[in-house]
């Protein structure tokens, strides 16, 4: 494997670790697609960093079990701002 994609995995599951981010926030941040922060923290972290990798899998898994909370909470906004805008 690249040096380069290494060490972008072990960027990418640090800063996860680090801040508890989401795939969505960490591709953002790192200018790389989902997919590559997904495949660079599932398979190519274990291999290098199990610890590291052990640690990201249980962030992943908070922020999975919490996405719907999220995403109700984007809809309220959605809805609280588009009734605000008719009241003017």
């Amino acid at each position: 494997m690249n040096d380069v994609i290494w060490k972008r995995a072990i960027e990418i599951g640090e800063f996860i670790g680090q801040t508890h981010a989401t795939v969505r926030e960490t591709a953002r941040s790192f200018g790389v697609s989902k997919s590559t922060v997904h495949k660079d923290v599932t398979d190519r972290l274990p291999k290098i960093r199990p610890q590291l990798a052990k640690l990201v899998r249980e962030v992943l898994d908070m922020n999975k079990a919490e996405r719907h909370i999220r995403g109700g909470e984007a809809t309220r906004r959605k809805y609280q701002a588009e009734q605000a805008e008719q009241a003017l």
